[in-house]
């Protein structure tokens, strides 16, 4: 998340207070991983849960049974303290709620384009979905809840859950009951890549998914990355970004908390402030290296700082918005006196969190109920967040009857000759003729249209 030699000649001229200390993006693909990937994925097609069960004992110290027990999935909050057990149940509440509100707002359609021609379209959800719910360094509780629960929500008939175990201790009970919550209908103590290859392959007692989706660490992007097209996916997600655009209204305190937050998901998450105040700015900065001294993940979050963080001073509002749409971070808050500016006129985020009583965590946990599973690397230039819409095809269909034939065969003909494709004028003829031709086909075109035209 940083702007390029090219980029910022695009922009006016602006001071930065912090640049980053390493000159590259942070999530270059490694050589080492793209092949190791490729050699483990190649073994698990041909070799299949042997090569699962391998890998399984060799990086996550796990030979124990794979599949988690509906039982056991069941029971999985009660080895939880009942405070953190209704947190999470309602993270799902609130993530199921906001997910059904997104698909109630897709609707089905039909139009009638032309007397005899109507067009539609349905939503129609995917039929099997792989869940890939990460438990690294730190386990990511929400992330069923964005990965499971909206693919239920969607309407998906079949969602498959894997986690990695840890050693002797099994999969992590807190993530397992995320998945039980979100309704998985298989959970398997299964980690990394050869979680998504043995979803990707049917190895899991199931038929293989259509689509795999969540986050993970590098070998389970690269992983995701080598197995699209022969399975669909979310995105590509690369280590957790944050910005902040504030002015002098804000609090350093509190932006730098926010940034910190962020920053403390791995040493190459960036974290960025957009500032039109250099008094903020400079607050800001030193408000970093107060948070840091006694924070318990400094060790994580200040070489993220150190080498990805960094301060810009704007001249206004609107270079505040240039730069910050440059960026296209994953996670964006405005902490300004004209926030609604900003949301008006924002265009690429993963998501945005407006006011300084919002917080990314609030959505990292669930318990806002928007999805956490966002863009990075600014490719929220062209894309988007997780949602129900990802997991459901707008089908098509046409409908035409024999009184429309009169409006669409001639048209078809003459394009078709144009171009010297026989075949498909010939399937236009054959019902023009079986009604028989009339003049004037070309004149039911709107005359609004026409002016435009």
């Amino acid at each position: 998340m940083q702007i390029t030699h090219d980029e910022q000649k695009t922009l006016a001229p602006f001071q930065w207070l912090k640049k980053p200390e390493v000159d590259g993006p942070p999530a270059q693909r490694d050589p080492k991983v793209v092949e190791r990937v490729s050699q483990m994925l190649k073994e698990i097609e041909t070799k299949g849960m042997d090569a699962v069960r391998a890998y399984g004992k060799e990086l996550d110290g796990w030979s124990g049974d794979l599949e988690i027990g509906a039982t056991e999935l069941k029971k999985s909050g009660d080895a939880l303290p009942a405070d953190v057990r209704t947190a999470l149940e309602m993270g799902y509440e609130r993530t199921h709620r906001f997910a059904s509100a997104q698909r109630e707002h897709l609707t089905d359609f039909e139009v009638e384009l032309a007397p005899g021609v109507k067009g539609g379209q349905r939503y129609v959800p995917v039929s099997r979905v792989g869940a890939y719910l990460p438990a690294g360094r730190f386990p990511l509780l929400a992330s069923a809840f964005m990965t499971v629960g909206v693919a239920k929500t969607a309407g998906v008939p079949t969602v498959v859950a894997c986690t990695p175990p840890s050693g002797e201790h099994g999969a992590h009970p807190a993530v397992l009951y995320g998945a039980y919550l979100s309704r998985a209908d298989r959970v398997f103590a299964v980690g990394g890549v050869q979680a998504l290859g043995a979803m990707a392959f049917g190895l899991l007692g199931e038929a293989p998914v259509d689509m795999l989706v969540g986050a993970g660490n590098a070998f389970v992007t690269e992983a995701k990355r080598q197995l699209f097209g022969q399975v669909g996916i979310d995105l590509l997600a690369g280590p957790s970004e944050v910005a902040v655009i504030a002015d002098d209204t804000a609090d350093p305190v509190w932006v730098a908390a926010d940034l910190l937050g962020q920053a403390e998901h791995g040493p190459n998450s960036p974290a960025a402030l957009i500032t039109t105040s250099e008094k903020l700015g400079r607050a800001v900065v030193a408000e970093m290296d107060r948070q840091l001294e006694t924070l318990a993940t400094r060790d994580i979050a200040g070489p993220a700082w150190r080498d990805f963080g960094s301060v810009v001073v704007v001249r206004d509002r609107d270079q505040a918005v240039a730069v910050s749409d440059i960026l296209g971070p994953e996670h964006l808050e405005i902490q300004t006196e004209d926030d609604d500016f900003y949301l008006r006129n924002l265009t690429n985020y993963g998501s945005v969190f407006i006011g300084p009583w919002s917080t990314v965590a609030y959505s990292d946990k669930g318990i806002a109920g928007t999805n956490h599973v966002l863009p990075t690397g600014k490719t929220s230039r062209y894309n988007a967040g997780l949602s129900v819409s990802r997991f459901l095809k707008p089908l098509t269909y046409q409908r035409a009857v024999k009184e429309g034939t009169a409006s669409l065969a001639p048209a078809v003909e003459r394009i078709s000759a144009f171009e010297g494709l026989a075949a498909h004028g010939a399937t236009a003829t054959i019902r023009i003729d079986r009604i028989g031709r009339t003049s004037g086909a070309f004149d039911a075109i709107p005359d609004a249209l026409r002016e435009q035209l």
